[in-house]
């Protein structure tokens, strides 16, 4: 391909670096936050710009040629760097008006998140906020989130983390169901119970094989991964499940299940941000609501940052 005239900055290489990671033109169009046809053309003036094919079709999406999986480790150096700038640049902002992004894991965000983001927004309405509820873990760094509350210690060597606590976890099942199937007293008649659990995912299988259960994907009797809708389901009496006592004990419709000699686990809670930004005005008050917000809810403080 023929080099053109076309200056290659850096939002050209930013779309050829995502369209490389992403594999697809739309899953890296969610991942920028912009059109597909937008995306396709940023990426077709980079070749241009360039002057070589970075990608080639396969039946999965895209995948870069030899010259494009070349060029890669250059582009993530420059978003790497460019990334820097960003935040070193977050990180001097004075004033408090502005937007802050949270994630936080579905639960979280659908259900302790709300009053506490409610309580922040009358107390200081010029910040804003964007809530992420997701399951996976975001990128701080790299700004697809201001602030995350996590359930696994952040590993990044860049982020400022807190342990805030350890959110206790029960045994549930609607009442109607109860009504319907009785309760189980044992963990071996906890089994014969009707079960919600994940689908494709594993987290719940192996804490229930670290506690010595015979648990199976099979065994549950109705299978999702979406957290949220599974929790929908233990509510409406598919079965019995687990999830945060902090949500559990609070709804009416449920039931938490004792059972003698079992002792569920309870999920960490942190809260994590860049440590280049965790300390302007803005992020230190959303830091510090978030954290008095779920203390309450949490089986024991965590030391501050």
């Amino acid at each position: 391909m023929e080099r053109s005239a076309e200056i290659l900055d850096w939002a050209l290489l930013q779309a050829f670096l995502a369209v490389a990671e992403a594999g697809s033109l739309s899953a890296a169009a969610r991942r920028l936050g912009v059109s597909q046809p937008t995306l396709g053309r940023r990426v077709q003036a980079a070749e241009r710009a360039l002057g070589v094919t970075l990608f080639r079709r396969v039946p999965r999406g895209l995948e870069p040629t030899e010259a494009g999986a070349a060029l890669i480790p250059a582009a993530r150096t420059m978003a790497e760097a460019a990334q820097a700038l960003r935040l070193s640049a977050a990180g001097r902002e004075a004033g408090l008006a502005g937007p802050v992004r949270i994630t936080a894991s579905v639960m979280v965000a659908q259900h302790l998140l709300p009053p506490i983001l409610a309580r922040l927004r009358s107390e200081l309405p010029e910040i804003s906020v964007e809530l992420v509820p997701s399951d996976r873990t975001e990128n701080l760094l790299f700004r697809e989130a201001d602030i995350a509350v996590r359930m696994v210690r952040p590993e990044q060597l860049d982020l400022v983390a807190r342990h805030l606590g350890d959110m206790p976890l029960g045994i549930f099942a609607a009442r109607s169901y109860l009504a319907r199937r009785g309760r189980p007293g044992t963990a071996e008649e906890f089994f014969t119970h009707d079960l919600v659990g994940e689908d494709r995912e594993d987290r719940i299988l192996r804490g229930m094989r670290a506690l010595g259960w015979p648990a199976t994907r099979e065994g549950f009797a109705t299978r999702c991964d979406d957290t949220a809708t599974a929790w929908t389901l233990i509510r409406a009496g598919c079965g019995l499940g687990i999830g945060p006592r902090a949500v559990g004990g609070a709804d009416p419709d449920l039931e938490e299940i004792a059972l003698p000699g079992v002792a569920l686990p309870s999920l960490p809670v942190w809260l994590a941000a860049p440590e280049r930004t965790r300390r302007t005005p803005r992020l230190a008050r959303v830091w510090t609501a978030l954290a008095a917000g779920l203390q309450p809810h949490l089986a024991r403080p965590g030391s501050p940052a």
